[in-house]
């Protein structure tokens, strides 16, 4: 049995499974190493509540990797608008996928279908998958990688690639500092029908003590983000079920009347994190291990392929001979990836602490920005066409 490979990715989620399904056929040695044993595949009429808000972009490549083939189509809901509403009744502003000549703006689809389809797709492939499978050492030497397995199997590789999240073992095992900003925030996600039909619109409302956004789902169903003070938070998840639809129909001003839970709500905290170095010789973070957002853009998973798309492009560049895990190629991926995540970064940072401040004069400032924005066609298309990429 091969212990010997080019590439060992640790971390079996989306973005490691899209590095992986992205570097089919490269001619590289790949192995993959991912804890968790495998779900079982989605059945049923059943809704979970984290959904993902794709790009176009990252449809792209998931269409490359031969995943959203295996999507089911009636499980993926398009977004053509978006309405977001500031703290003040007449600040708003709208996106619109026909304005700025696109099919669409963003695709919503759940985590455990999209998490099963690239599971399939990386199955196609030649790839040694351990699974559910622990790392206990690792070493980085000039020429290889060594990590050995809680089984006590020994693999090498000349590059390892931490794709084990945003608690990532990989990246602290190598020393690369991060700084971390706790909101003091949860996200709260749940599902629910709805009275109204959503038309394909995004809504998004920046509160001064929270952002709630609802994304469409097919058919009169939306799917609730609520990004929200701790212990606010966890009285929404203390809630009964009819509350908790009338407390979001409440903040959302009816704008898909009455509302019913079908998924039960979850929480998770929210916190920035910005990493130190995405590579070391030998070794690339990408996804939640080399950066972490706040969720009020829904960019996080979209960066995560992103980084996959970047470090499979550099990867395929090397040349017949070259080596993967050189640290003058793989930093080359840190530039292409760094300007992008620090952007985004500072976009979703600054907004969160733009709207969650009670200052008179930043509360005249953020909405009179609303819509100033609002009336610049130029300025929307161009944060569109980021926001797809």
């Amino acid at each position: 049995m091969r212990n010997s490979f080019d590439i060992v990715i640790i971390g079996g989620g989306l973005v490691g499974l899209s590095l992986a399904r992205s570097l089919a056929g490269s001619g590289l040695a790949l192995a993959l190493i991912e804890p968790r044993p495998s779900a079982p595949p989605p059945t049923g009429v059943n809704w979970e509540s984290r959904v993902y808000a794709l790009s176009p972009g990252s449809a792209a490549l998931l269409q490359s990797c031969g995943a959203w083939q295996r999507l089911p189509p009636e499980r993926i809901a398009r977004v053509e608008r978006m309405r977001v509403f500031g703290d003040d009744p007449g600040a708003r502003i709208e996106f619109s996928a026909y304005d700025a000549g696109l099919r669409e703006l963003a695709f919503i689809i759940e985590n455990n279908r999209l998490h099963h389809a690239l599971r399939e797709a990386v199955r196609e492939q030649e790839l040694r998958m351990h699974c559910p499978a622990g790392w206990s050492t690792l070493e980085f030497h000039e020429s290889h990688a060594a990590i050995g397995l809680e089984d006590g199997t020994a693999l090498t590789a000349r590059l390892v690639v931490g794709a084990d999240g945003a608690e990532s073992r990989v990246r602290k095992h190598a020393g690369i500092a991060v700084r971390a900003a706790d909101y003091r925030q949860l996200g709260v996600v749940a599902n629910f029908s709805c009275e109204k039909s959503h038309d394909d619109t995004a809504f998004q409302w920046f509160m001064r003590d929270g952002v709630l956004a609802l994304l469409p789902l097919p058919g009169r169903r939306a799917s609730m983000v609520w990004s929200i003070a701790e212990e606010r938070g966890r009285r929404l998840l203390a809630l009964p079920e009819p509350a908790l639809a009338d407390e979001v129909e409440a903040a959302s001003g009816g704008v898909l009347g009455a509302l019913q839970v079908i998924t039960s709500a979850r929480g998770f905290p929210l916190k920035l994190q910005r990493v130190t170095h995405f590579t070391r010789p030998r070794l690339a973070l990408v996804g939640d291990a080399a950066h972490n957002v706040h969720p009020l853009a829904g960019q996080g998973v979209n960066l995560g392929f992103r980084d996959a798309r970047a470090l499979s492009k550099v990867l395929g560049e090397r040349g017949p001979q070259g080596d993967c895990g050189d640290y003058a190629l793989l930093r080359r991926y840190e530039r292409a990836r760094r300007e992008d995540v620090l952007a985004m970064q500072a976009a979703t940072d600054g907004l969160q602490k733009l709207f969650n401040n009670d200052a008179v004069l930043l509360s005249r400032v953020r909405n009179l920005g609303l819509t100033l924005v609002d009336r610049l066609p130029w300025l929307k298309s161009f944060l569109v066409h980021h926001a797809v990429a």
